[in-house]
Protein backbone atom coordinates (compact mmCIF):
# COMPACT_ATOMS: atom_id res chain seq x y z
CA UNK A 1 0.00 0.00 0.00
CA UNK A 2 1.47 3.33 -1.10
CA UNK A 3 0.41 6.08 1.28
CA UNK A 4 2.14 8.73 -0.86
CA UNK A 5 -0.45 8.17 -3.58
CA UNK A 6 -3.41 8.00 -1.17
CA UNK A 7 -5.92 10.61 -0.06
CA UNK A 8 -6.79 10.03 3.61
CA UNK A 9 -9.76 11.49 5.50
CA UNK A 10 -10.16 11.32 9.29
CA UNK A 11 -13.62 11.85 10.78
CA UNK A 12 -13.36 13.42 14.23
CA UNK A 13 -10.01 14.70 13.06
CA UNK A 14 -9.63 17.36 15.78
CA UNK A 15 -9.81 14.83 18.63
CA UNK A 16 -6.86 13.26 20.45
CA UNK A 17 -6.65 10.36 18.01
CA UNK A 18 -7.24 12.52 14.94
CA UNK A 19 -4.48 14.98 15.76
CA UNK A 20 -1.97 12.20 16.43
CA UNK A 21 -3.02 10.47 13.20
CA UNK A 22 -2.52 13.65 11.19
CA UNK A 23 0.85 14.28 12.84
CA UNK A 24 2.17 10.79 12.05
CA UNK A 25 0.79 10.82 8.53
CA UNK A 26 2.49 14.10 7.67
CA UNK A 27 5.81 13.25 9.33
CA UNK A 28 6.23 9.62 8.28
CA UNK A 29 3.77 8.52 5.59
CA UNK A 30 3.44 11.64 3.40
CA UNK A 31 -0.01 11.04 1.89
CA UNK A 32 -0.97 12.94 -1.25
CA UNK A 33 -3.62 14.66 0.85
CA UNK A 34 -5.00 14.29 4.37
CA UNK A 35 -8.37 15.76 5.30
CA UNK A 36 -9.57 16.64 8.80
CA UNK A 37 -13.36 16.24 8.88
CA UNK A 38 -15.06 17.61 12.00
CA UNK A 39 -17.94 19.85 13.03
CA UNK A 40 -16.19 22.42 15.25
CA UNK A 41 -14.61 25.36 13.42
CA UNK A 42 -12.89 26.57 16.62
CA UNK A 43 -11.10 23.26 17.17
CA UNK A 44 -10.00 23.27 13.52
CA UNK A 45 -8.66 26.80 13.92
CA UNK A 46 -6.87 25.89 17.15
CA UNK A 47 -5.39 22.82 15.48
CA UNK A 48 -4.11 24.91 12.57
CA UNK A 49 -2.50 27.61 14.73
CA UNK A 50 -0.95 24.89 16.93
CA UNK A 51 1.19 23.87 13.97
CA UNK A 52 -1.01 21.46 12.05
CA UNK A 53 -0.56 23.39 8.83
CA UNK A 54 0.94 21.57 5.87
CA UNK A 55 0.50 21.79 2.08
CA UNK A 56 -1.12 18.33 2.02
CA UNK A 57 -3.52 19.09 4.89
CA UNK A 58 -7.14 20.18 4.39
CA UNK A 59 -9.80 21.16 6.92
CA UNK A 60 -13.39 20.23 6.11
CA UNK A 61 -16.26 21.32 8.36
CA UNK A 62 -19.11 18.84 8.55
CA UNK A 63 -21.04 16.42 10.75
CA UNK A 64 -21.22 12.68 10.21
CA UNK A 65 -24.97 13.01 10.80
CA UNK A 66 -25.11 14.81 7.42
CA UNK A 67 -24.77 12.21 4.66
CA UNK A 68 -24.73 14.75 1.83
CA UNK A 69 -21.82 16.59 3.42
CA UNK A 70 -19.96 13.31 3.90
CA UNK A 71 -20.49 12.42 0.24
CA UNK A 72 -19.02 15.76 -0.77
CA UNK A 73 -16.04 15.32 1.60
CA UNK A 74 -15.38 11.75 0.41
CA UNK A 75 -14.97 12.70 -3.26
CA UNK A 76 -11.53 11.52 -4.37
CA UNK A 77 -10.75 9.94 -0.97
CA UNK A 78 -9.04 6.53 -0.89
CA UNK A 79 -9.02 5.76 2.85
CA UNK A 80 -11.42 6.91 5.57
CA UNK A 81 -10.41 6.56 9.22
CA UNK A 82 -13.69 6.86 11.13
CA UNK A 83 -12.90 8.20 14.60
CA UNK A 84 -15.85 10.55 15.19
CA UNK A 85 -18.10 9.55 18.09
CA UNK A 86 -19.84 10.65 21.25
CA UNK A 87 -17.88 8.69 23.83
CA UNK A 88 -18.38 10.21 27.29
CA UNK A 89 -20.41 7.56 29.12
CA UNK A 90 -22.45 9.91 31.39
CA UNK A 91 -23.26 12.23 28.46
CA UNK A 92 -24.45 9.29 26.36
CA UNK A 93 -26.60 8.01 29.24
CA UNK A 94 -28.22 11.42 29.71
CA UNK A 95 -28.61 12.10 25.96
CA UNK A 96 -29.30 8.65 24.52
CA UNK A 97 -30.80 9.72 21.21
CA UNK A 98 -27.85 12.02 20.51
CA UNK A 99 -25.46 9.09 21.04
CA UNK A 100 -27.56 6.95 18.70
CA UNK A 101 -27.66 9.66 16.02
CA UNK A 102 -23.89 10.12 16.04
CA UNK A 103 -22.49 6.69 16.82
CA UNK A 104 -24.97 4.51 14.92
CA UNK A 105 -26.71 6.67 12.30
CA UNK A 106 -23.53 8.67 11.72
CA UNK A 107 -21.61 5.45 11.08
CA UNK A 108 -24.35 4.37 8.68
CA UNK A 109 -23.87 7.65 6.81
CA UNK A 110 -20.12 7.04 6.63
CA UNK A 111 -20.77 3.62 5.08
CA UNK A 112 -23.35 4.89 2.59
CA UNK A 113 -21.19 7.81 1.49
CA UNK A 114 -18.13 5.56 1.11
CA UNK A 115 -20.07 3.06 -0.99
CA UNK A 116 -21.71 5.73 -3.13
CA UNK A 117 -18.48 7.64 -3.83
CA UNK A 118 -16.17 4.63 -4.12
CA UNK A 119 -13.80 4.98 -1.16
CA UNK A 120 -11.42 2.00 -1.17
CA UNK A 121 -11.05 1.42 2.56
CA UNK A 122 -12.94 2.45 5.69
CA UNK A 123 -11.43 1.56 9.05
CA UNK A 124 -13.44 2.53 12.11
CA UNK A 125 -12.49 2.87 15.77
CA UNK A 126 -14.41 0.81 18.31
CA UNK A 127 -13.96 0.11 22.01
CA UNK A 128 -13.81 -2.67 24.60
CA UNK A 129 -17.14 -1.30 25.85
CA UNK A 130 -18.79 -2.77 22.74
CA UNK A 131 -18.18 -6.28 24.15
CA UNK A 132 -21.08 -7.31 26.42
CA UNK A 133 -22.09 -3.64 26.81
CA UNK A 134 -23.46 -2.38 30.11
CA UNK A 135 -23.96 1.26 29.09
CA UNK A 136 -25.47 3.06 26.12
CA UNK A 137 -22.12 4.14 24.73
CA UNK A 138 -21.02 0.51 24.54
CA UNK A 139 -24.36 -0.51 23.01
CA UNK A 140 -24.08 2.14 20.29
CA UNK A 141 -20.52 1.07 19.47
CA UNK A 142 -21.60 -2.58 19.30
CA UNK A 143 -24.38 -1.62 16.89
CA UNK A 144 -21.92 0.46 14.87
CA UNK A 145 -19.47 -2.46 14.69
CA UNK A 146 -22.17 -4.81 13.42
CA UNK A 147 -23.38 -2.24 10.91
CA UNK A 148 -19.90 -1.50 9.58
CA UNK A 149 -18.83 -5.12 9.23
CA UNK A 150 -22.09 -6.26 7.64
CA UNK A 151 -21.92 -3.38 5.16
CA UNK A 152 -19.19 -5.24 3.29
CA UNK A 153 -22.04 -7.33 1.90
CA UNK A 154 -23.53 -4.23 0.29
CA UNK A 155 -20.33 -3.45 -1.62
CA UNK A 156 -21.05 -6.17 -4.18
CA UNK A 157 -18.62 -5.68 -7.02
CA UNK A 158 -17.48 -2.30 -5.71
CA UNK A 159 -13.98 -1.79 -4.34
CA UNK A 160 -15.05 -0.47 -0.91
CA UNK A 161 -13.96 -2.60 2.06
CA UNK A 162 -14.76 -1.89 5.71
CA UNK A 163 -13.07 -3.07 8.94
CA UNK A 164 -12.89 -2.03 12.60
CA UNK A 165 -10.26 -1.82 15.30
CA UNK A 166 -11.17 -2.39 18.94
CA UNK A 167 -8.96 -1.50 21.90
CA UNK A 168 -9.15 -0.29 25.49
CA UNK A 169 -8.23 2.87 27.39
CA UNK A 170 -5.89 5.28 25.64
CA UNK A 171 -3.30 6.92 27.89
CA UNK A 172 -3.61 10.69 27.77
CA UNK A 173 -6.67 10.88 25.54
CA UNK A 174 -9.62 13.12 26.36
CA UNK A 175 -11.49 11.59 29.27
CA UNK A 176 -8.45 9.65 30.51
CA UNK A 177 -8.23 9.17 34.27
CA UNK A 178 -4.56 10.25 34.29
CA UNK A 179 -5.21 14.03 34.37
CA UNK A 180 -7.84 13.41 37.07
CA UNK A 181 -5.31 11.64 39.29
CA UNK A 182 -2.72 14.34 38.59
CA UNK A 183 -5.18 16.99 39.74
CA UNK A 184 -6.26 14.99 42.80
CA UNK A 185 -2.63 14.45 43.77
CA UNK A 186 -2.43 18.11 44.73
CA UNK A 187 -4.99 17.51 47.50
CA UNK A 188 -3.19 14.45 48.84
CA UNK A 189 -6.07 12.08 48.07
CA UNK A 190 -7.08 10.17 44.91
CA UNK A 191 -10.40 8.44 44.39
CA UNK A 192 -10.97 5.10 42.69
CA UNK A 193 -14.26 3.29 42.28
CA UNK A 194 -13.13 -0.24 43.19
CA UNK A 195 -9.78 -1.65 44.36
CA UNK A 196 -10.23 -4.78 42.21
CA UNK A 197 -10.56 -2.84 38.96
CA UNK A 198 -8.24 -3.65 36.02
CA UNK A 199 -7.89 -2.05 32.61
CA UNK A 200 -6.17 -2.66 29.29
CA UNK A 201 -3.83 0.17 28.41
CA UNK A 202 -2.52 1.49 25.11
CA UNK A 203 -0.67 4.70 24.30
CA UNK A 204 -2.12 7.17 21.81
CA UNK A 205 0.78 6.63 19.40
CA UNK A 206 0.47 2.84 19.66
CA UNK A 207 -3.26 3.14 18.93
CA UNK A 208 -2.68 5.28 15.84
CA UNK A 209 0.10 3.04 14.52
CA UNK A 210 -2.13 0.02 15.11
CA UNK A 211 -4.91 1.58 13.02
CA UNK A 212 -2.45 2.42 10.23
CA UNK A 213 -1.07 -1.16 10.25
CA UNK A 214 -4.58 -2.62 10.16
CA UNK A 215 -5.56 -0.32 7.29
CA UNK A 216 -2.61 -1.74 5.35
CA UNK A 217 -3.53 -5.35 6.12
CA UNK A 218 -7.35 -5.35 6.08
CA UNK A 219 -9.40 -7.28 3.56
CA UNK A 220 -12.77 -6.10 4.87
CA UNK A 221 -14.90 -7.63 7.61
CA UNK A 222 -12.27 -7.95 10.35
CA UNK A 223 -12.41 -6.50 13.84
CA UNK A 224 -8.75 -6.15 14.79
CA UNK A 225 -7.75 -6.32 18.47
CA UNK A 226 -4.19 -5.51 19.61
CA UNK A 227 -2.32 -7.54 22.20
CA UNK A 228 -1.75 -4.97 24.94
CA UNK A 229 -0.86 -5.04 28.64
CA UNK A 230 -3.20 -4.74 31.62
CA UNK A 231 -2.79 -2.71 34.78
CA UNK A 232 -4.42 -2.48 38.18
CA UNK A 233 -6.09 0.90 38.70
CA UNK A 234 -4.61 0.97 42.21
CA UNK A 235 -1.13 0.68 40.66
CA UNK A 236 -1.91 3.63 38.41
CA UNK A 237 -2.91 5.70 41.44
CA UNK A 238 0.28 4.68 43.27
CA UNK A 239 2.42 5.50 40.22
CA UNK A 240 0.95 9.00 39.89
CA UNK A 241 0.50 9.88 43.56
CA UNK A 242 2.65 7.59 45.72
CA UNK A 243 2.29 9.82 48.79
CA UNK A 244 -1.48 10.31 48.49
CA UNK A 245 -4.16 8.30 50.24
CA UNK A 246 -6.62 6.28 48.16
CA UNK A 247 -10.35 6.61 48.76
CA UNK A 248 -12.72 3.98 47.33
CA UNK A 249 -15.93 5.73 46.26
CA UNK A 250 -17.88 2.81 44.76
CA UNK A 251 -18.41 1.65 41.20
CA UNK A 252 -20.41 3.98 38.97
CA UNK A 253 -23.46 3.06 36.85
CA UNK A 254 -22.37 1.59 33.53
CA UNK A 255 -18.83 0.85 34.73
CA UNK A 256 -17.19 -2.59 34.61
CA UNK A 257 -14.69 -4.10 37.03
CA UNK A 258 -12.70 -5.58 34.15
CA UNK A 259 -12.54 -4.99 30.42
CA UNK A 260 -13.17 -7.63 27.77
CA UNK A 261 -11.80 -7.19 24.26
CA UNK A 262 -12.84 -10.61 22.92
CA UNK A 263 -15.72 -12.61 24.40
CA UNK A 264 -15.92 -16.41 24.57
CA UNK A 265 -18.50 -16.46 21.78
CA UNK A 266 -16.41 -14.25 19.49
CA UNK A 267 -13.33 -16.38 20.14
CA UNK A 268 -14.83 -19.14 17.97
CA UNK A 269 -14.35 -16.98 14.86
CA UNK A 270 -11.14 -15.26 15.95
CA UNK A 271 -7.63 -15.94 14.64
CA UNK A 272 -4.24 -15.15 16.17
CA UNK A 273 -2.11 -12.93 13.92
CA UNK A 274 0.87 -12.80 16.29
CA UNK A 275 0.83 -9.20 17.50
CA UNK A 276 -2.96 -8.92 17.25
CA UNK A 277 -6.20 -10.87 16.98
CA UNK A 278 -8.74 -10.61 14.19
CA UNK A 279 -12.39 -11.36 14.89
CA UNK A 280 -13.78 -12.60 11.58
CA UNK A 281 -17.42 -12.61 10.46
CA UNK A 282 -19.06 -16.00 10.94
CA UNK A 283 -20.28 -16.12 7.33
CA UNK A 284 -18.08 -18.63 5.46
CA UNK A 285 -18.04 -16.62 2.20
CA UNK A 286 -16.12 -13.89 4.05
CA UNK A 287 -13.20 -16.11 4.98
CA UNK A 288 -10.02 -14.77 3.41
CA UNK A 289 -7.68 -17.46 2.08
CA UNK A 290 -4.65 -15.86 3.77
CA UNK A 291 -6.25 -16.28 7.19
CA UNK A 292 -6.56 -20.07 6.90
CA UNK A 293 -2.87 -20.46 7.78
CA UNK A 294 -3.24 -18.63 11.11
CA UNK A 295 -4.13 -20.45 14.35
CA UNK A 296 -7.59 -20.22 15.86
CA UNK A 297 -8.18 -19.71 19.58
CA UNK A 298 -8.83 -22.36 22.22
CA UNK A 299 -12.41 -23.17 23.09
CA UNK A 300 -13.62 -20.85 25.86
CA UNK A 301 -10.86 -18.28 25.26
CA UNK A 302 -11.66 -14.83 26.64
CA UNK A 303 -9.40 -11.82 26.26
CA UNK A 304 -10.02 -9.88 29.47
CA UNK A 305 -7.98 -7.34 31.43
CA UNK A 306 -8.01 -9.41 34.63
CA UNK A 307 -6.79 -12.64 32.99
CA UNK A 308 -4.22 -11.09 30.67
CA UNK A 309 -0.72 -12.59 30.41
CA UNK A 310 1.02 -9.19 30.31
CA UNK A 311 0.89 -6.70 33.18
CA UNK A 312 2.42 -3.28 33.72
CA UNK A 313 4.44 -2.70 36.88
CA UNK A 314 4.24 0.58 38.81
CA UNK A 315 7.65 1.58 37.41
CA UNK A 316 6.52 0.87 33.84
CA UNK A 317 3.36 2.91 34.40
CA UNK A 318 5.48 5.82 35.69
CA UNK A 319 7.60 5.66 32.55
CA UNK A 320 4.54 5.71 30.29
CA UNK A 321 2.83 8.62 32.01
CA UNK A 322 5.98 10.75 32.37
CA UNK A 323 5.35 12.77 29.15
CA UNK A 324 1.73 13.38 30.15
CA UNK A 325 2.82 14.43 33.64
CA UNK A 326 5.36 16.84 32.14
CA UNK A 327 2.70 18.37 29.92
CA UNK A 328 0.35 18.73 32.88
CA UNK A 329 3.04 20.46 34.92
CA UNK A 330 3.59 22.91 32.03
CA UNK A 331 -0.12 23.67 31.89
CA UNK A 332 -0.71 21.73 28.65
CA UNK A 333 -3.11 19.16 30.10
CA UNK A 334 -5.94 18.94 32.54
Amino acid sequence: MDWTKSVVLVTGGTGSFGKKMVNLMIKEYHPAKIIVFSRDELKQHEMRVAGYDHPSLRYFIGDIRDKERLSRAFEGVDIVVHAAALKQVPACEYNPMEAIKTNILGSSNVVDAALDVGVQKVIALSTDKAVNPVNLYGATKLAAEKLLIQSNAYAGGKKTRISCVRYGNVVGSRGSVVPVFLKQRESGKVTITDERMTRFWISLEHGVRFVIACAERMHGGEVFVPKIPSMHVTDLAKAIAPQASIEVVGIRPGEKLHEVLISEDEARTTIDLGDRFAVLPPEPFWFVQEYKKHPTLDDGFRYASNTNDEWLTIDQIREIIAPIEAGYSNGEAG
